[in-house]
């Protein structure tokens, strides 16, 4: 088979899809690998590197014509037109955009979403590496917002001896918001955090020796906590369903001048009322007297320490796909990330999200 990796567009994206070592081993099973030229620049991957793995460079065209395209995030927009009757493995977040569901249903793609593949014990294997870097990067991000020359409350994080850190909230106990959690805690922050699942609290409870308020997600507690937070960080997920909205606009106006709010489920929509996309050239924009942090593709912000984490987790499912499509769909977690197939719109979140699309695809 042949297997294509575009260049990556959406702004300020640095991953790419394979690596060398995985190029080395698709070549390895009789498979055939085009990179679209300078891919890997941002991962600090090399032209040279892909074709001493076995790989040729081509053009744009080149890659998205493979039998398999591999990608990191979603197509966007200049990106439709290059869709084919083939199939597509990357992020995806359909729930959260029917212009590409759309795009993807006309093109017929066969498209396969890392944030759609469940494990047989509900894990979602593929996503959570990316959960896990931006847990810890969207503590960074705001503790970089939080500063005065930033428009924020000029709060240290950390705080000093004699002064307090900042009281950070962390709505969601799931991968990302547990390593929100901790990033948060080993920096010295005041942390609490908000589960509707009191075994994901004890864990971190028992994994952080108690160094973390655990409270037990109602919105009366998420009132309380969010109203008195300098840094509140959203880590709410539905596996492949639109983020539910968990911070009203209302509350965000009874929130401190100057804090910061991180949408870490930005990609599936958001789960605060006032988010919407941003980009790393422009990440931030205000609310009342709150600034909003919600870039899409947060982890490409670290594209080398991205890259090699999410390809050590698809690498095999890739092979996988490389060797059949329909085999390995049929074979086990793959089936569960299948979105639209034949110009079929086929995952259940993706067509209750919208129905009418659904209608048309039976």
């Amino acid at each position: 088979m042949l297997v294509g990796v575009p260049k990556e567009i959406k702004n300020s994206e640095t991953r790419v899809a394979l690596t060398p070592a995985g190029v080395h081993a698709l070549v390895g099973r009789g498979h055939m690998v085009v990179i679209e030229r300078a891919a890997g620049l941002g991962s600090a991957l090399t032209d040279d590197e892909f074709v001493a793995a076995g790989a040729r460079i081509g053009s744009r065209d080149d890659a998205w014509s493979a039998d398999l395209v591999l990608k990191v995030k979603e197509p966007i927009p200049a990106e439709f037109p290059l869709l084919r009757d083939n199939a597509l493995f990357t992020f995806l977040h359909l729930a959260a955009n029917e212009s590409l569901a759309r795009a993807l249903m006309k093109a017929g793609t066969t498209s396969i979403s890392y944030d759609a593949v469940q494990a047989a014990d509900g894990s979602l294997p593929l996503l959570t590496p990316m959960s896990e870097v931006a847990g810890r990067l969207a503590v960074l991000a705001g503790a970089h917002h939080l500063l005065s020359s930033q428009g924020g409350r000029g709060i240290l994080l950390a705080g000093v001896p004699g002064v307090p850190g900042a009281k950070v909230v962390v709505l969601g106990a799931g991968i990302a918001g547990s390593h929100a959690v901790g990033q948060a805690v080993a920096m010295g922050a005041d942390v609490t955090v908000l589960d509707l699942s009191v075994a994901k609290l004890r864990a971190l409870d028992e994994r952080l020796g108690g160094r973390v308020r655990t409270i037990a997600s109602t919105p009366h507690a998420v009132e309380e906590a969010v109203a008195e937070a300098d840094l509140v960080i959203g880590a709410v997920l539905v596996p492949g369903r639109r983020a539910p909205v968990v911070v009203s606009h209302d509350l965000v106006t009874r929130m401190k001048p100057g804090s910061v709010l991180v949408d870490i489920a930005i990609d599936q929509g958001g789960c605060f009322e006032d988010s919407h996309p941003t980009t790393h050239d422009d990440p931030v924009f205000r609310v009342a007297g709150s600034l909003f942090y919600c870039v899409a593709n947060m982890p490409g912000a670290v594209g080398a320490t991205s890259t090699r984490a999410l390809t050590n987790v698809t690498l095999p499912f890739v092979l996988a796909l490389a060797d059949g499509v329909d085999d390995a769909i049929a074979a086990g977690a793959l089936a569960s990330g299948v979105t639209t197939r034949h110009g079929t719109l086929v995952h259940p979140a993706v067509r209750e999200a919208f129905p009418a699309l659904a209608a048309t695809t039976g």
